[in-house]
């Protein structure tokens, strides 16, 4: 086939692309304006994902910034899945045992907050951060996801606790009440901490681009740090671009059993 043919072939209804944007918190307006902005012109719509951080760091709760609150309520209402990411998106654990430590070392900037919660403590995060982001948005959070997609043995448990429809790591999206698995493979996201960092994702994104579909469901992250580095900007723009061209762009709801694909509708017609 040539490259002409592949180009025209419309996407693939077997092969999905889900776009999210993290950490989106009244801390990072401007950026998460931006990036949904740029996800949007590309998918041609708001036909992504949002993961709110109800408070965080402890200095930007959405209960205190209404301008936001309304602007959430706002991408909701168009249709943007809302998930709850985490209370603080710090991480204040002493964590025992060298995995644990590790993780909370390597694989995340001080922010892998439900790492080392015990089952109380990250129950009460949950059900207090769902209240007060369900309030913003004037509806149901469609799941919960980790900050840093950590998880210790007490955030499992009480995922479970707090009836949660979907959440995700960096390799699955599961159902927490059953552990069924709906979607496997790494997540496509970009790092701006490091130069060393920024190359590597830069690379993995580029392999992202040409590799085949072999995976039925791709999922691409990208977070408010990517806007200081115009060459995750470019990369972004390229990646999701180039996926969306061959895979058909869905929303998590669609991996849940029963889901029809969604073409981006907003939530009144969801209703």
């Amino acid at each position: 086939m040539t490259a002409l043919a592949k180009a025209m072939r419309p996407p693939s209804p077997d092969r999905r692309l889900i776009v999210s944007i993290h950490d989106v918190s009244p801390t990072f307006a401007e950026p998460i304006e931006r990036l949904a902005e740029t996800i949007g012109a590309i998918l041609g719509g708001p036909r992504f994902a949002m993961l709110v951080v109800p408070d965080h760091w402890g200095a930007a709760p959405l209960d205190r910034t209404p301008a936001f609150a309304r602007r959430l309520r706002e991408w909701a209402d168009a249709g943007v899945e809302m998930f709850l990411h985490g209370w603080f998106h710090r991480d204040t654990s002493a964590h025992r045992g060298p995995a644990a430590t590790m993780k909370a070392r390597y694989m995340t900037a001080g922010e892998g907050e439900f790492l080392g919660l015990s089952a109380d403590e990250a129950e009460y995060r949950m059900r207090a951060g769902r209240e007060m982001v369900e309030q913003a948005i004037g509806g149901p959070v469609a799941g919960f996801i980790a900050p840093a997609w950590l998880y210790g043995p007490g955030a499992r448990s009480a995922l479970k606790a707090c009836d949660f429809a979907l959440a995700e790591d960096h390799f699955r999206v599961w159902r927490p009440a059953s552990d069924a698995v709906v979607a496997r493979g790494p997540v496509v996201t970009w790092a701006s901490r490091s130069r060393a960092r920024t190359a590597s994702s830069l690379a993995v994104a580029a392999a992202a681009r040409t590799l085949p579909d072999w995976l039925p469901t791709l999922r691409v992250a990208v977070h408010p740090g990517d806007v200081t580095k115009e060459s995750l900007m470019t990369s972004i723009d390229r990646t999701i671009r180039c996926l969306a061209g061959r895979r058909t762009v869905a929303r998590y709801a669609d991996l849940l059993p029963g889901a029809a694909m969604s073409e981006g509708e907003g939530r009144h017609e969801d209703r």
